[in-house]
């Protein structure tokens, strides 16, 4: 074990967890107007109506994914009846498909805001670090997929990235489980660990605003303005309305109304 180790494997992962939880707050705390994910669907329609929810839809599933591979230990699964047999072919075709969705979706959208004028004009200089991350996080990832576990014989990170991660959360880092790891597999999890170093200063701090309000809110009345709808509606007329000068101002000829 050497001094890079510990940085990238100990130093990094905590650094990054640290900004993510107090960058979050502070954010939130002082920064409530700008906790949006800056929507825009005002600009354009057509690309997003794609590209959005194939996005989505896929990075859940990468998302439920890796918390089942990585928080989850082995045996815990294989109580449950789910052999590593299962379990690889599960995440690869699985997985595959969840990354088709995503890699799909993110392309779409990062076109959109490449050749829609009016997109590229409103994306921030963080909107492009946190593309550039999220982009290398996913090509990482999906290489290392298809090398070791599509077209390989397959990688058990179960073995050695997910203990490392069970070992930075019970706060008895071992760094010495990533030293083996593949090349591409390291990367990936460096650029997850960019991204979430970098999150609370981008717009995907929308992530944690779910309008659970939604559900209890009062109910909105409306009242219609045609008339056969109730005695309290205003009577509906046809065409505008005429316009008049307020009392007291001066016509053309200069008489007083």
């Amino acid at each position: 074990m050497n001094p890079l180790d510990i940085l990238l494997w100990v130093a990094f992962p905590y650094a990054a967890a640290g900004v993510f939880i107090v960058g979050h707050l502070l954010r939130y705390r002082f920064d409530q107007f700008g906790w949006t994910s800056r929507s825009s669907q005002t600009y354009e329609n057509k690309w997003l109506r794609w590209g959005s929810p194939l996005f989505h839809y896929g990075i859940l599933m990468v998302f439920g994914g890796h918390i089942v591979g990585l928080f989850i230990p082995k045996p815990w699964l294989e109580f449950f009846g789910v052999t590593e047999h299962i379990y690889h072919l599960g995440a690869t075709w699985l997985g595959s498909i969840a990354a088709v969705l995503t890699i799909a979706g993110l392309v779409i959208l990062l076109v959109r805001r490449r050749l829609v004028a009016r997109v590229k004009l409103v994306t921030t200089v963080m909107d492009k670090v946190m593309y550039l991350f999220l982009t290398g996080t996913i090509a990482f990832g999906t290489t290392a997929t298809v090398l070791y576990q599509v077209l390989g014989a397959g990688y058990d990170y179960r073995g050695s990235i997910s203990p490392w991660i069970r070992s930075l959360y019970g706060f008895q880092p071992d760094p010495a489980l990533m030293s083996d790891v593949p090349f591409f597999f390291q990367l990936h999890v460096l650029c997850a660990t960019s991204l979430f170093l970098l999150w609370p200063f981008t717009r995907l701090v929308h992530v944690f605003s779910a309008p659970l309000g939604y559900f209890v809110r009062p109910y909105i009345v409306y009242r219609s303005r045609d008339g056969h709808r109730g005695t309290g509606a205003v009577k509906a007329r046809r065409g505008w309305e005429k316009s008049e000068l307020p009392r007291g101002t001066r016509d053309k000829e200069g008489s007083r109304r």
